[in-house]
């Protein structure tokens, strides 16, 4: 503020102020202050003419603290989460029936005084002197409005609030100082619209608009007279004249504000009698405050939301100056939900598992090319009851999700094969794959050393196995995605190395939920790694994306208060493989849903791929799949400390003798992803040819016998498009392309790894070799 005065004299106002500084030492206006006589006792310099100069000159006003409400994609509201509900509004925009109300209960002379009304003060002396105590106060509403701004200010600090409202004369004297200044500096008209906007009117309403729709959902500007009253009165104490729990108190008070405007001829007694005849009519609306008001059941992204807020130094440098950001609110934050892929998600869950199950499930989407998440839902929802949680299973610990996330099984598989591809190997490569093996050993590491498997106390060494005692080798890489045979991927990480997959994971954003690092041992190649549902979809995009890879976005614009914009983290895109690489994989998982343990989750009506996934004991069962414009994991499990095995068990009204991930998860993310992209364009994938090598002898020959060569198919229809919706291709360099596309076709089982032996170096030791997506 700081206005300055021309030549060094004082005011007027200032002198006076001076004077009060003075005479509060003699108790002249202890009583008009409404502090008790034994206030004087502890008076020190603070209320001597120096120490009233000691006192800053400028009232730091800081911005009040605004709901801030949370948008998808098209505009639509998700959310408003505040620490304070308040919308600020001009003085144009509040009733004037409101404005002569406040005046009349708080400061009948506010037009006439300045910043101390010394009438008032006498007042109250007088008034205090007859009753023997400190009954009347004497402050004025501009004084009432820097205890505000200290209330304000102080925020959520319990200490400091009552700092901010104690009875002590060295806060009155404060506020003396600091009003003088702001009638100075403001004017009346102004005291008066901040006054309206920063006070407290109870049932968690801050300033008059957010009063207005809570107690009679509609706008200030349209309060009527003995509405205005009403509120007016409630100012004095919000807990006693609560007219939601106390409408008898509310209409005493609000009856004495309408006598009050009637006797200082704001309204007629006629207009003030009959407003004293009407009772009290609310039209309540109740609070909504954070994401358990979400629409859509988009609760958990709504919490995605804010934890993004929270974590990304786009927003301060420090997660206090984020926080401090995010509470102060007034922001209107313009997200990535996508209204039609958010409602296909809850659809889907809805109809496969309900909420009172005693399993769970998670379902994200996101958009390959962008990194923008599209959906977010889960079986149980947002909040604090019974089958309510407020973990978010689709996401990492740090951002509101489980403490490890989900063991991943198959799903991880298309990761080593990557890797793999990334180093040379032939798509075409032939393991032996017998149906039980050892761990080879050594096994190099990114850090030079061997990992070794060593054998436990038993004498027995780490082992991982197939399914069932039918699947023994030799197999091509194509057969044994499509039937996930254990040993083949086991025998492939040990011919590459551990560094490779833990590189290729690293450029996928492959990261523990947990925050930890992948552990570097052979088990992760059967799927022990415990992820999120959004990691496994983002990784998954890549392919769609033909190699490149986009972190995570779900935050597209913010605008202050003000309208201005604000900076928003952007998705980083980086070239994670090879455009040939990625076109393999495309191909090898379009076998699995084409006629693969996938089936049920393949689409009709467009390309797509994918890769089931079930974890030991059937504690978890996966699919993540996508086409060239969608990406989807779906995880089924126990989302509670205790692991549930998905045998002879009811979901979501069905009975399954075991969950796997073609069983469950598939037609859960068929379902949603069909929806997501109803009417929306179908491009192709970029396929690749795969030769079938021929295999000889044992089960893994016979099965694979295949052409050479699997014809092309035609490319299903699709039109360009880079509009940014799930339905159209991100366009430019990282676009997936859409030429025509040979899809390998082929059938089998997918099953996920277990994680075998008891080595030493094993990080999940204990777990059994060989569990598959039957």
């Amino acid at each position: 503020m700081g206005k300055k005065r021309s030549g060094g004299g004082l005011t007027g106002s200032q002198q006076a102020a001076k004077f009060l500084g003075v005479s509060v030492l003699s108790g002249v206006v202890l009583a008009g202050m409404a502090i008790p006589a034994a206030g004087a006792l502890g008076l020190a310099a603070k209320g001597t003419v120096e120490g009233f100069d000691e006192i800053p000159a400028n009232l730091k006003t800081p911005p009040l603290s605004q709901r801030t409400t949370i948008l998808d994609a098209e505009g639509g509201v998700i959310a408003t989460v505040y620490s304070r509900d308040r919308q600020v509004v001009p003085l144009t925009a509040i009733s004037p029936y409101m404005q002569k109300a406040i005046v009349a209960i708080e400061d009948s002379r506010f037009y006439e005084h300045g910043a101390v009304d010394l009438k008032g003060i006498l007042r109250a002396v007088n008034r205090n002197a007859q009753e023997g105590g400190a009954a009347q106060g004497a402050s004025t509403l501009t004084q009432q409005y820097v205890k505000n701004v200290f209330v304000e200010e102080a925020g959520d600090d319990e200490t400091k609030v009552r700092e901010a409202q104690e009875k002590s004369l060295g806060r009155k004297i404060r506020e003396l100082k600091y009003a003088i200044q702001v009638e100075e500096e403001l004017g009346k008209k102004k005291i008066l619209e901040n006054y309206l906007n920063i006070t407290y009117f109870g049932q968690q309403a801050y300033g008059i608009e957010s009063a207005a729709q809570r107690y009679f959902s509609k706008p200030a500007k349209d309060l009527a007279l003995e509405e205005s009253a009403l509120l007016a009165g409630v100012v004095q104490s919000p807990s006693r004249f609560d007219p939601v729990n106390d409408a008898t108190e509310a209409m005493k008070r609000r009856n004495i504000v309408l006598q009050r405007m009637a006797d200082i001829k704001d309204v007629s007694q006629a207009e003030a009698d009959a407003a004293k005849a009407k009772p009290v009519t609310l039209k309540v609306t109740k609070p909504k405050n954070g994401c358990i008001t979400a629409v859509k059941g988009a609760g958990f992204f709504c919490d995605y939301v804010r934890n993004s807020f929270l974590t990304d130094a786009v927003f301060g440098k420090t997660r206090e100056d984020r926080a401090k950001v995010w509470n102060q609110g007034g922001l209107t934050v313009r997200t990535t939900l996508d209204p039609q892929s958010q409602d296909a998600a809850n659809e889907s869950i809805k109809d496969h598992v309900y909420q009172e199950d005693s399993i769970a499930t998670a379902v994200t989407m996101v958009q390959p090319g962008t990194g923008r998440v599209l959906a977010m839902g889960q079986s149980k929802p947002y909040g604090f009851g019974k089958n309510e949680t407020q973990i978010n299973y689709s996401v990492d610990k740090r951002m509101g999700g489980s403490n490890f996330g989900f063991q991943v099984g198959s799903t991880f598989k298309p990761f080593i094969a990557a890797a793999a591809l990334e180093r040379g190997m032939p798509p075409t490569k032939v393991y032996g794959a017998p149906n039980k093996m050892d761990y080879p050993s050594p096994i190099s590491k990114c850090d030079g050393t061997q990992w070794l498997n060593l054998a436990d106390n038993s004498g027995k060494l780490a082992t991982a196995e197939n399914e069932t005692e039918d699947e023994v080798g030799p197999y091509a890489l194509r057969t044994a995605m499509e039937k996930s045979i254990n040993t083949y991927f086991v025998e492939m990480i040990g011919e590459i190395g551990l560094c490779p997959v833990t590189e290729m994971t690293q450029k996928l954003g492959v990261v523990p939920a947990a925050g930890t690092k992948l552990p570097e041992a052979p088990s992760i190649a059967l799927g022990s790694a415990e992820l999120s549902p959004l990691t496994m979809a983002n990784a998954y995009a890549t392919f769609a994306n033909r190699g490149v890879y986009c972190t995570p976005v779900a935050i597209e614009s913010i605008t202050d208060s003000h309208g201005k914009a604000l900076a928003v983290p952007k998705s980083k895109c980086d070239r994670a493989m090879t455009q040939n690489t990625a076109d393999t994989i495309n191909t090898l998982l379009r076998g699995v849903v084409d006629s693969g343990t996938g089936e049920r989750a393949g689409l009709s009506d467009r390309d797509n791929a994918g890769k089931t996934g079930t974890t030991d004991s059937r504690h978890n069962a996966w699919f993540v799949g996508y086409t060239p414009n969608i990406s989807g994991a779906v995880w089924v499990g126990s989302g509670g400390a205790k692991k549930i095995s998905m045998e002879n068990i009811e979901i979501g009204g069905r009975s399954y003798d075991k969950v796997f991930g073609g069983g469950l998860p598939g037609p859960i993310w068929k379902d949603a992803v069909t929806g997501a992209l109803s009417g929306r364009e179908a491009p192709g994938f970029t396929t690749v040819s795969i030769p079938e090598p021929s295999v000889p002898g044992g089960p893994g020959g016979q099965n694979g016998g295949r052409p050479a060569t699997t014809p092309n198919r035609p490319a299903k229809p699709g039109k360009p498009g880079n509009d940014g919706k799930p339905g159209g291709r991100p366009g430019g360099a990282t676009a997936a392309g859409a030429t025509a596309a040979g899809a390998t076709g082929g059938g089998a089982t997918g099953g996920a790894g277990g994680v075998g032996g008891t080595d030493p170096q094993n990080p999940f030791p204990g777990l059994i070799g060989g569990f598959g997506d039957r």
